[in-house]
């Protein structure tokens, strides 16, 4: 039960941000965001490595998306505090996304290789979506698709070696000391 809450919790955020964006609304989407993160932690186990994580994946979010934009690949109409930065609804993405990372999709850890062909489909994709919606412009489809592919085909695997070390979701080890009898 916690994987799905934990999937219907992201696609939650994600539409709310997306959609909140679209319609000239991003801090909609960043609010429920930060209310999906709250409850994230709340249910966690070691919720001090989940928000490590998710502070690790805003951080990596804001400077690529920052990237994108900079370079005349995406555009975001809204949610922009910073000429030049990711909207903060994009940062807020980024966020809900790591609250995947530790659960409904931990099968990524197997193996890294697969986390770079599920992160070079699947952000990709997002992004896609997104702008279908009218939350961002992917100025020239193309070049700023197989950008994606490969900054999300590097990043996927990077955030799930920080998940493999922030995993809030299981039990740290307890130390005993046993004492033998001769």
């Amino acid at each position: 039960m916690p994987i799905v809450a934990n999937f219907v919790a992201f696609q939650l955020g994600w539409f709310a941000c997306v959609l909140g964006a679209a319609h000239g609304l991003p801090w909609a989407g960043s609010t429920v965001v930060l209310a999906i993160v709250a409850w994230h932690l709340r249910r966690a186990v070691r919720p001090r490595a989940e928000l490590v994580l998710v502070l690790i994946a805003a951080g990596i979010g804001a400077l690529w998306d920052s990237a994108l934009a900079a370079l005349g690949l995406v555009q975001f109409p809204h949610g922009v505090l910073i000429e030049g930065t990711a909207p903060h609804w994009m940062v807020a993405l980024w966020m809900v996304f790591a609250t995947t990372l530790n659960l409904s999709l931990a099968w990524l850890k197997r193996s890294l290789a697969l986390a770079a062909a599920f992160g070079g489909v699947g952000g990709p994709l997002a992004y896609l979506g997104g702008a279908k919606l009218g939350a961002l412009v992917l100025v020239e489809q193309g070049p700023a698709l197989a950008a994606l592919a490969l900054g999300w085909g590097v990043l996927t695997p990077l955030l799930i070696a920080v998940a493999r070390r922030c995993d809030g979701f299981v039990r740290a080890p307890v130390l005993t000391l046993e004492t033998t009898h001769a």
